[in-house]
């Protein structure tokens, strides 16, 4: 029976991470003993790994074309290796498949991460043999000891949640539809086979289904992947998604993408790159070839996203949140990264997980092409918004690892404000005529108080002051006046808010309090204790010129 994956992309470390592979030259059952059992003890979380028979391997790096396996040693080969591993303990056995290799047979031993680890096999198939815990290291199996031996006992009988049998389910739950357009798409020889064999033991086959046949379950990702409609058994397993068309966050247009897993990141990228994402060719002078310059990379956007589906927890019912604002994009996911990650730990080049969420769905993703190894993500949405000019993206956890932001910062070139140009270092009257069109724009106030634009100042306040700012915002303006010519002194988020007249509630804090607060114009006296009973606010040295002005 074929596997689920692309063999050739496999054995090229295109599907899976080189850690997860092992080449062998030739059968040794001892050595392949070893490392079917540290694959099933999976200390990482990785979601096992494979063995290839039949390709050396030179310091981890196959070597082609490959030597091969005989053909009439193939099925003793198979069958010795049942053999052995009858030696692992509690019982474990892994699925295996030849294959035929630029005209070489050889043997892939797939070794699924096991359900009842801690796994532990002879150290030697001769004599004085002792029983061992073993591994992976890099590319390597070795004996469990010290504190790996002690985190491995810890991780007894504990299967990641994507991985649990879904008791709540059945196995019709799981669409045949779905299956065969993951294994056509990740060019599995497993798809011609699931034309004529049973629904189980196809479902078996994938590893996504387990139990007794007469108890056959589904496990959570092959729900998650295979059912059209996976909130109905993952509640709020879905992205939510809003685009604000300003900062005070009540004009937006919001959506949610439901579906398999896949199909939701990949709906939500063809409606951003619809709606959101914008691209303008440069010629750059003395230079035959123009430059591209986009709000967002889209490389960044969907690796941020991509990330948030694979490490969120789906035991938690708390969906995916992407924020679209005038001037970021921010990506919440529950809840943050496994400890030992701190955020410390986020501001570095590159972050070294140790252990993953979800194995088996960061192996479908991988599969699709949707995600790359492990540890990528983080740099590759910084080299991505490197290369395009983006000022750095932020990635931020709290200190009980509760959540997951990325922001990813627009292109300068692309904010609100694109339209508001700069003449000679002064800004003209049409300029601010058009951002007073829609709505009252903080970020100009901003750049108005912090640069020399003293020549137009007195007709920004002609227009906050007059009835040329439309109705929609006048109130808001208002508001955030009275605010300012409030804070004489500190006073507190319901000092200033029962002054507005307006009850203290968080949609009237974002809506009048926070644009100041983001904008530099007002600021806590508590600032690393924001939610301190404490708290007050007070102008800015902005602040203050403007209410002066």
């Amino acid at each position: 029976m074929a596997l689920p994956v692309n063999i050739s992309e496999l054995v090229h470390g295109k599907v899976v991470e080189w850690e997860r592979l092992e080449f062998k030259e030739g059968w040794n059952p001892e050595d392949v003993l070893h490392s079917v059992c540290a694959f099933a003890n999976d200390i990482n979380n990785w979601g096992g790994g494979y063995i290839i028979i039949g390709i050396k391997a030179v310091e981890g790096i196959p070597q082609y074309p490959p030597k091969g396996l005989l053909l009439e040693s193939l099925d003793r080969i198979q069958g010795e290796l049942i053999g052995v591993c009858y030696k692992i303990q509690p019982n474990y056995l892994p699925i295996t498949q030849p294959y035929e290799i630029e005209g070489k047979h050889i043997l892939v031993v797939w070794c699924p991460a096991g359900d009842m680890r801690p796994y532990s096999c002879p150290s030697t198939l001769g004599n004085d043999a002792r029983r061992q815990y073993y591994i992976r290291s890099g590319s390597r199996s070795i004996v469990a000891q010290g504190d790996n031996q002690t985190h491995l006992i810890e991780l007894t009988a504990k299967i990641p949640f994507d991985d649990r049998i879904n008791q709540e389910a059945k196995l019709n739950n799981m669409e045949l539809g779905l299956i065969r357009e993951f294994l056509q798409e990740v060019g599995s020889d497993l798809f011609e086979e699931s034309t004529s064999m049973p629904f189980a033991d196809l479902c078996k086959a994938m590893q996504i289904a387990r139990g007794p046949v007469e108890f056959l379950r589904p496990v959570n990702a092959g729900l998650m992947f295979f059912n059209s409609n996976p909130h109905r058994f993952f509640n709020r397993a879905w992205i939510e998604l809003a685009i604000h068309k300003d900062e005070a966050g009540r004009n937006y247009i919001s959506e949610t993408f439901k579906g398999p897993l896949h199909k939701q990141i990949r709906n939500c990228l063809a409606y951003l790159k619809d709606k959101v994402l914008k691209t303008e060719t440069r010629k750059i002078s003395g230079q035959a070839e123009s430059l591209n310059i986009s709000n967002y990379p889209y490389n960044s956007l969907e690796e941020a996203i991509c990330n948030a589906v694979y490490h969120k927890s789906y035991a938690d019912e708390k969906p995916i949140e992407i924020q679209v604002l005038p001037d970021r994009i921010e990506i919440l996911s529950y809840p943050g990264p496994l400890p030992p990650i701190k955020n410390a730990d986020l501001q570095q080049r590159r972050v070294i997980a140790r252990d993953y969420r979800n194995r088996r769905i960061g192996d479908f993703l991988k599969e699709l092409n949707l995600t790359e190894g492990k540890a990528t993500g983080i740099p590759v949405i910084r080299d991505e918004m490197s290369k395009n000019g983006n000022p750095k993206p932020v990635f931020y956890t709290d200190d009980e690892n509760i959540l997951f932001l990325v922001t990813l910062p627009c292109h300068k070139d692309w904010l609100v404000t694109k339209s508001v140009t700069k003449s000679g270092n002064k800004l003209t009257r049409e300029d601010v005529d058009l951002c007073f069109k829609e709505k009252f724009d903080f970020q100009l106030l901003s750049m108005l108080l912090d640069s020399d634009f003293s020549d137009v100042r007195d007709y920004v306040r002609d227009q906050i002051v007059t009835k040329s700012v439309s109705k929609s915002v006048s109130k808001s303006v208002s508001k955030s006046l009275e605010i300012i010519d409030f804070l004489i002194e500190e006073k507190s988020r319901f000092d200033i808010l029962a002054h507005l007249g307006l009850i203290n509630h968080s949609k009237h804090f974002n809506y009048y309090i926070k644009p100041l607060l983001e904008y530099g114009i007002i600021e806590m006296t508590l600032p690393d204790k924001p939610n301190s009973q404490l708290q007050k606010y007070r102008l800015t040295l902005k602040g203050k010129q403007l209410l002066k002005s």
